[in-house]
């Protein structure tokens, strides 16, 4: 049974860094791709980053490219997700994911994410 267990959110003020930590198990994480979604109090949950699992392309939603990026630890099962330059708008509970399809994080499709993480908050402060 695959699991994910996701860390690192916590506390930043406007302009930090943070980095968010995903460790996948129970199968090898190399046949999924893998990437964040967010879900902002009151909002829908939403795509951040994804990584492929079979060419390692990244992919990244308009609000957050250029300022976050997305890597992958095969050796460990570990996906990471650096965030730098961090907003107030950010602040949301991110949430790891894993799905054989890459289209599902592209398209941000919700419903179809095959596993999910716990989900760690992010609480930026102006």
């Amino acid at each position: 049974q695959v699991q994910l267990a996701d860390s690192g959110g916590g506390l930043a003020q406007a302009g930090d860094s943070l980095r968010l930590s995903c460790v996948f198990s129970g199968r090898t994480s190399r046949s999924y791709s893998m990437g964040w979604f967010r879900q902002a109090p009151g909002k829908e949950r939403e795509f951040v980053a994804a990584i492929s699992w079979s060419d390692s392309g990244t992919y990244y939603a308009d609000a957050v490219k250029g300022r976050f990026t997305i890597s992958r630890d095969n050796t460990k099962n570990t996906l990471y997700l650096q965030m730098n330059a961090l907003k107030p708008e950010d602040t949301a509970v991110y949430y790891c994911a894993a799905d054989r399809y890459t289209v599902t994080f592209t398209e941000g499709n919700v419903r179809n994410v095959e596993h999910w993480g716990q989900g760690t908050l992010v609480t930026v402060s102006s």
